[in-house]
């Protein structure tokens, strides 16, 4: 198991096994000299979910236990089939879960409340495993355990768990208590895999069955499994932004324009306006999240110009005038931001996209046979980067218009992101036009980069005057933002002459 907070978790191994199995010959694994009972310990633990058993449909479990094992603890699933551990010590004058854990499930429970739904005893033998040196190599975990449900007529249920914690051994330890445990009949699990699963058949929520996208299927599939890969892209990012990881409000801000650009180029298979409303509430939170992106890139971007110049060239408190005001503005839009992930707006965006994966209202269009509709669809948005590109073509002895080119590359990533949904369908065609489009997107990516920056530094250079402070290094900075720019527009220039085919159908 991984950790998150709190206590780490030891690496281990847990098991089912019957009530009335007896103890496997501890002393018989590899490196054991001895095995060291410890005295019986009985303590409690109460559940904590939505009334609609939200957290129990995904598989988490979120307990507060009281008595020797006093705090707080949450379990959830990853993507490589462990558990990871979080917990937080018992939080003083209330019965509240600790905002540590709360803010890591609330893009599942939202505004609902978390209340009581299940309490578990556990009376606990440990069994420590010590090798020739009296070294602790593990600890054998053998708990009893019985649970009631709240509010629920159906009783309560009774079971048993084995579990090894490594506290010195290795992971051939581990495989040799595999082993040994398997003749006992017990069976690999997880520490209350039976709680989970009798609070799971009591949920009333599920999770949407992802589709299988299929060149002779129905162009629906293509387009809900695109969707389903970047509505869960959202929601992994949703707690890494809330506890501040770097990257996260990027990676989540690329999920929210994935979405919002698919939703765009395959409108027509969704009935009604289902596409313009969702369309709008991404744009919102992806405004949000550029903000903050935004002033990260620029504060990243011109600390790098900076090192490389010259030190007499830097007159005056250049560096540390653009990280106060970039620091200002990106502490103020993860501020922006963090309220708006909690505020009923987000929760019901998150509520209309798992409606949307669910219960979707598709069109006649939508069924019918995926390599033609996405094909036409993919070419329309091929189309439309022709004629942005036509439209940027530069003047004679002038430079191309900024905005003609920032629509370029609009059109680029709507391309890209409409190919990389044709996959399933078109094949390596549809990959070499999506990376293709990536590559221009990303190149003008950098000029539009430098606009930002080049717009920063104007700012702080006339206001340099005020502060009696020297201007020539905003000036210096923006001449060489200028030359990346006309770089980044050359690139792109190289890109578009080699672009290939935007047929994704042989």
């Amino acid at each position: 198991m991984a950790s998150d907070s709190g206590d780490a978790a030891k690496p281990g191994r847990a098991y089912d096994v019957e009530e009335l199995a007896p103890l496997p010959a501890l002393h018989t694994l590899p490196g054991v000299s001895r095995v060291e009972q410890g005295a019986e310990a009985e303590f409690e633990a109460v559940y904590f979910d939505s009334e609609d058993l939200v957290l129990a449909a995904r598989g988490i479990t979120l307990e507060r236990r009281t008595g020797a094992q006093a705090g707080w603890q949450l379990e959830q699933p990853t993507n490589d089939g462990e558990r990871r551990v979080s917990s937080s010590p018992p939080v003083r004058g209330t019965d509240g879960v600790p905002k540590i854990l709360l803010q890591l499930v609330r893009v599942h429970v939202r505004d609902k409340p978390l209340v009581p739904v299940a309490r578990v005893q556990t009376r606990r033998v440990l069994h420590r495993l010590r090798g020739s040196g009296d070294e602790v190599l593990a600890d054998m975990l053998d708990d009893h355990l019985r649970s009631e449900q709240m509010e629920s007529p159906s009783g309560g249920s009774r079971w048993r768990e084995w579990s090894i914690e490594l506290v010195e051994g290795n992971q051939d330890f581990l495989d040799a208590c595999d082993a040994l445990c398997a003749g006992s009949g017990a069976q690999p699990g997880s520490r209350n895999s039976t709680l989970r699963s009798e609070l799971s058949r009591h949920s009333r929520q599920s999770e949407p069955v992802v589709p299988c996208p299929k060149r002779k299927g129905e162009a629906a599939a293509v387009v809900l499994f695109f969707l389903h890969q970047h509505v869960r892209s959202l929601k992994e990012q949703d707690p890494l932004v809330r506890s501040g990881e770097p990257e996260a409000i990027h990676k989540m801000r690329v999920a929210s324009r994935r979405l919002r650009s698919s939703l765009a180029t395959y409108r027509k298979l969704l009935a009604g306006d289902t596409a313009g409303e969702l369309r709008g509430e991404l744009k919102w939170l992806a405004g949000l999240l550029g903000e903050a992106r935004d002033a990260q890139v620029m504060q990243d971007r011109l600390r790098d110009i900076l090192a490389g110049e010259p030190a007499e060239l830097v007159l005056g408190p250049v560096s540390r005038r653009i990280d106060e005001q970039l620091g200002a503005d990106l502490k103020a839009a993860q501020a922006k931001t963090l309220r708006a992930l909690d505020t009923k707006r987000y929760f019901r965006l998150l509520d209309a996209l798992d409606w949307l994966l669910s219960d979707s209202p598709l069109t006649e269009l939508a069924s019918e046979l995926a390599r033609e509709v996405i094909g036409r669809h993919v070419k329309r948005e091929a189309k439309r980067l022709r004629r942005a590109v036509t439209a940027a073509e530069q003047p004679p002895g002038g430079a191309t218009d900024a905005r003609a080119l920032h629509e370029v590359r609009i059109r680029a990533k709507r391309l890209r992101y409409a190919a990389e949904a044709a996959v399933p369908v078109g094949g390596k065609r549809a990959q070499r036009l999506a990376e293709a489009a990536q590559r221009v997107q990303q190149s003008l990516g950098v000029h539009q980069d430098t606009v930002l920056t080049r717009e920063l530094l104007r700012r702080l250079g006339a206001g340099s005057v005020l502060q009696n402070e020297n201007g020539f290094s905003y000036g210096r900075l923006h001449a060489l933002e200028q030359f990346a720019a006309e770089n980044a527009e050359a690139t792109f220039r190289r890109e578009w002459e080699g672009f290939p085919s935007t047929s994704i159908k042989p």
